[in-house]
């Protein structure tokens, strides 16, 4: 019996840190309706859940680029809408893409919980590029983003379909060295002090061909008033890591 009831209150503290899915159904609700650049789509993971997509395309697109947003946000927010909106422009299609949110207080350490499903989604998003045809395949992730991005990416065994990764703000000293593909880490001169403090921990793993560190001069965690250098500062790096 006191078995049955300890797994009943690990069953219902574990609820408590479940995928806010109504939430974000209200966000597709405001979001969907005002999309004038791309389209949505809807990706179905294997709970039945559906999540959506802001896909723009590029004519003659050099390659698919995953747009992965940081904490409680959604795929056109910011500085998130201006990356999926402007890089097209550059050349690359972009899906931006829903991740897990939970509920609208949850801190950030409480996020490991969805990354289970917000490795599915990422799978999800490769596989929907992949199957439009796109040969080479690169994450652009922010923040929280990029946490979920690093854990995927240091799955076993990685997904090889990924072909780069732009990290922007990542919260953590992430070990870069366990990765194998070429990576941008981008950070603001004026970053959360986490980002900056971690920023060395990072560059002495970006051993891999084409990878670097860049510190964009006058900017914030959310890169406000600076979208243009950041689009820019992406779309140069992918231009030579991928190839024009």
């Amino acid at each position: 019996m006191k078995l049955m009831l300890a797994c009943i209150a690990l069953l219902f503290s574990l609820n408590g840190f479940a995928a806010d899915y109504q939430r974000e159904q209200r966000w597709a609700d405001q979001i969907v309706p005002s999309i004038m650049v791309g389209d949505p789509v809807w990706l179905t993971q294997a709970n039945g859940h559906r999540f959506l997509g802001l896909y723009t395309t590029a004519e003659h697109a050099k390659a698919g680029l995953i747009i992965i947003h940081g904490m409680g946000v959604h795929p056109d927010w910011g500085m998130i809408g201006s990356l999926r909106q402007q890089l097209p422009d550059a050349g690359y299609t972009t899906l931006s893409i829903q991740m897990p949110v939970l509920k609208a207080d949850a801190p950030e350490e409480d996020y490991p919980t969805t990354f289970d499903e917000s490795a599915e989604r990422i799978r999800l998003a490769v596989d929907f590029l992949k199957a439009k045809g796109y040969a080479k395949i690169a994450i652009v992730s922010h923040s929280l983003g990029t946490w979920m991005t690093y854990d995927y990416l240091t799955q076993s065994p990685p997904d090889s379909r990924i072909s780069a990764w732009v990290a922007i703000g990542s919260p953590n000293p992430f070990d870069m060295a366990k990765l194998k593909l070429p990576i941008l880490d981008l950070y603001g001169q004026n970053d959360l002090p986490r980002v900056l403090q971690g920023a060395k921990a990072r560059a002495a793993g970006l051993k891999q061909t084409g990878s670097t560190q860049e510190e964009v001069p006058g900017t914030n965690h959310f890169f406000e008033g600076k979208e243009d250098v950041l689009n820019t500062t992406i779309r140069d790096w992918l231009n030579k890591t991928l190839g024009e």
